[in-house]
This record gives C-alpha cells, sequence and structure tokens, in this order.
C-alpha cells in the first residue's frame, strides 16, 4: 500500500468517530461529511506548487506566495461521493465539478456506468476524484480510468473510509494514483460492506434505505 495516505489529524478522526455512530442523523451526518471533506482536501493539496508574487498591502510592498501551474477539478463519484463536494469546493471555490456516475454489481467486480459530465478542460486540470468509501476498489479504478481516458494527467482519489481490499485493488489497477483516506478499516464484509465502516454512506447521507 504504499500509495495510500492516512490522515491522522485529531480534529479529523473525531469527526469520523461521529460518522461511524448509527446514532447520528442525517442532518448531522451530512454536516460531518462535508467537514471531514474540507479538513482531508486541506491535506491533500499540500503538495500544490507556489509561485513567488508582489502584492500591495495598505502599508507596503509584499513579496508573498500564491498558487501556480495546472489549475483543479474536483470529481465526485455519484453517489455519496456528493456529499464531499461542498467541503472540498469551500477550500476550492474556483475549482469546477465533474460527476461519474458508477454502481456495482451485486458480485463486487463487476461496474456499472450510467453518468459521466466533466468539465470541458478537464484534460488541463489536476483532478481529485471523491467518493465516501473505498471497498472494492471497483468504482473508483473505473472512474479513474475514466478521467484517464478523458486525459487527465495527475488524478488523486480521496475518500473517508477504505479497507485493505479496495486500496490493493486500486494500487494494482492505478499505481499512479495517490489515495487520501481517513481511516482504514479492518475489511469488507460478505456483502462488501467495509468492516466496522459507517453503514451505507449514500442512504445516511440522503435520508433513503
Amino acid at each position: 500500500m504504499n500509495n495510500l495516505k492516512i490522515l491522522d489529524h485529531p480534529l479529523l478522526q473525531h469527526k469520523i468517530s461521529l460518522l461511524r455512530d448509527k446514532n447520528t442523523i442525517m442532518k448531522e451526518f451530512r454536516e460531518l461529511v462535508s467537514e471531514v471533506s474540507m479538513l482531508m482536501t486541506y491535506e491533500a493539496t499540500r503538495d500544490l506548487k507556489l509561485k513567488e508574487v508582489q502584492i500591495e498591502t495598505p502599508v507596503a510592498i509584499a513579496k508573498t506566495k500564491v498558487i501556480s501551474g495546472r489549475k483543479l477539478a474536483l470529481v465526485p463519484i455519484l453517489r455519496a461521493g456528493l456529499g464531499m463536494a461542498s467541503g472540498a469546493s469551500a477550500l476550492i471555490p474556483a475549482a469546477p465539478i465533474g460527476h461519474i456516475g458508477i454502481c456495482r454489481n451485486g458480485n463486487g467486480d463487476s461496474v456499472t456506468e450510467y453518468y459521466c459530465k466533466l468539465p470541458v478542460d478537464i484534460a488541463e486540470r489536476d483532478v481529485i476524484v471523491m467518493d465516501l468509501m473505498l471497498a472494492t476498489g471497483s468504482c473508483a479504478s473505473r472512474a479513474i480510468q475514466m478521467l484517464k481516458d478523458a486525459g487527465c494527467p495527475s488524478i488523486k482519489y480521496m475518500c473517508v473510509i477504505a479497507c485493505p481490499e479496495g486500496v490493493r485493488a486500486l494500487e494494482k489497477a492505478h499505481p499512479d494514483v495517490s489515495v487520501y483516506c481517513g481511516a482504514l478499516d479492518e475489511g469488507l464484509t460478505e456483502d462488501f460492506y467495509i468492516t466496522p465502516g459507517i453503514g451505507d454512506g449514500g442512504d445516511r447521507i440522503f435520508g433513503t434505505r
């Protein structure tokens, strides 16, 4: 798991613990996902390049730094990844948001693509793919391949909860993609849920069953 980066900031870990609680109601769960995503985006963008500029303050001329190089884009995987978009976008408001819809079929490995809408200049941007959980890795792997097919040269994957099976599958399919997660859980159940996990993240965000 050479590409895995587990983000261990105390605030992040505290909020993930609240996400795990089965008694956390939908409104609070949704807010926590957004807050966790904001904290994770802060860490996932730590390696952005800077350049020095001069800015006139009310007092004097300041030599300071601004982000340089390629622009960013955010791509949540429908539907649980949608819950992460607002938090990430709060830190990078100028980043356009694409959407990829993929659902995993019953056997855990096969997936079905049902939607893809990306910024027209996606090939000119560094992309952060977001999903709440990395379980089997099949949806994440396919989404990243779709972005590569669209010409994206630099992709990061960000999730709140991951498991070893998903991390290994994603690393095998895309060894060039760094994975940022808030927690690495024990593994998968027979029904392909992460354990101990957070349950069905999409249902908990949108109040469905």
